[in-house]
């Protein structure tokens, strides 16, 4: 197997390619050989988030307090990097909806009873996390959900519903963003939902284009009594604790992004060298030649861009929420373009779902909607460069 160089992660620390290949050994071992039949499956064993976690795959950002590693956000692209090219996006998606999408929040913001009830054993693998912001009708704007909690004593009482939630069907508990307060964004709260709890329910399975080995689910909550400590952080902060986090999951999914058309490549390399027309190769005709050249350059603007990202996040800097915002727009677009060229270079193989050519290629399609659409990164790259250049006159 030709094998893509990693131009970027040549300026980390020596520590980093250690870790970049233990988690590509992970991916090697674990996952690739399982892929397709997780995704014929339409969902990812309860044991893999049990492996991940003694790979110490599931905290990298945690204190070590907690099970994590007290890594930082160069150490998440560099695993999700090597997860986006284990030949199903949606395993990866499933591992990171818990690690990256729904543990930081409990990391940062909850109580120190409910990370050692809740955390812990979830940066193990020994439970599933997820968090469930969209509902029918809502998207992007959160500041108008409807969900809501009422205080009942010492008890939260959680009425509503939710959709498209990763790890919905599986989870052991749900982090819920809410309406705690007067409508608009000030009222929005999050609290922790475990899934036994009476009136909680998953409604279907829902069938998607890509990510398929990611299970994805309608939630419903009907009069679901939770302690009220089960609220993270302080009430009606919910939408200031979900913004940095939204970034993480954009900052996730272009990194997924590049290790999908770093393994895209390697396979479209392997092809064109091995299939011959007219005498030659087709990696031998500059058509195919000049593409890869494309496919490359994409890749590489893409992987640049998002660890510079990540190096922003990782100093607090205020442009970071932007520049994330460009890597997940860029990265979206690059992948898409990349995924069709390997396909079309592939024939009337890359048609086949033996090959995992047309699995990237649905795939590639969610990462223009995923956390967050294209419209709406390049609504947030707009603010930023409109909004500071106004006041700053």
């Amino acid at each position: 197997m030709t094998r893509y160089p990693y131009t970027a992660s040549a300026h980390l620390p020596e520590e980093y390619e250690e870790f970049r290949a233990t988690a590509r050994a992970f991916v090697e071992r674990e996952i690739r050989p399982s892929a397709t039949a997780w995704e014929a499956n339409g969902i990812v064993p309860r044991e893999l988030y049990a492996k991940a976690g003694a790979a110490g795959f599931l905290g990298l950002r945690f204190d070590p307090r907690w099970g994590g590693s007290g890594m930082d956000h160069r150490a998440t692209v560099v695993l999700c990097e090597e997860l986006g090219g284990c030949d199903s996006i949606g395993t990866a998606t499933a591992l990171m909806a818990h690690a990256e999408f729904s543990l930081p929040l409990l990391a940062e913001h909850g109580s120190e009873p409910l990370q050692e009830q809740f955390l812990e054993p979830a940066v193990r693998g020994e439970s599933i996390g997820a968090i469930a912001v969209t509902e029918p009708g809502t998207g992007s704007d959160v500041g108008t959900l409807t969900t809501r909690a009422r205080r009942e004593g010492d008890h939260l009482v959680v009425s509503g519903q939710k959709t498209f939630i990763s790890n919905g069907t599986q989870a052991d508990f749900v982090i819920v963003a809410l309406r705690t307060g007067a409508q608009g964004p000030i009222g929005i709260s999050l609290v922790l939902v475990p899934t036994d709890t009476p009136g909680f329910s998953v409604g279907r399975r829902l069938d998607k284009l890509g990510a398929r080995a990611s299970d994805t689910g309608e939630l419903y909550f009907d009069d679901c009594r939770v302690p009220a400590n089960h609220l993270i952080g302080r009430a009606g902060r919910g939408l200031a604790y979900l913004v940095p986090h939204f970034a993480v999951e954009r900052l996730v999914l272009s990194a997924f992004a590049t290790g999908a058309m770093g393994r895209l490549i390697e396979l479209g390399l392997d092809y064109a060298q091995a299939r011959r027309t007219f005498d030659k190769p087709l990696s031998a005709y500059q058509t195919w030649r000049h593409r890869f050249a494309e496919a490359a350059t994409r890749l590489e603007a893409s992987r640049q861009l998002t660890y510079h990202a990540a190096y922003l996040l990782d100093l607090r800097d205020p442009a970071a929420e932007a520049t994330v915002a460009m890597a997940k727009l860029f990265s979206a677009g690059a992948l898409q373009s990349v995924a069709s060229e390997m396909l079309q270079i592939h024939g009337g193989f890359g048609q086949m779902e033996e090959s995992p050519i047309p699995r990237y290629y649905r795939d590639a399609a969610g990462f223009s909607v995923g956390a967050g659409t294209s419209e709406i990164m390049r609504e947030t790259i707009a603010h930023r460069l409109v909004d500071t250049s106004t006041s700053n006159q």
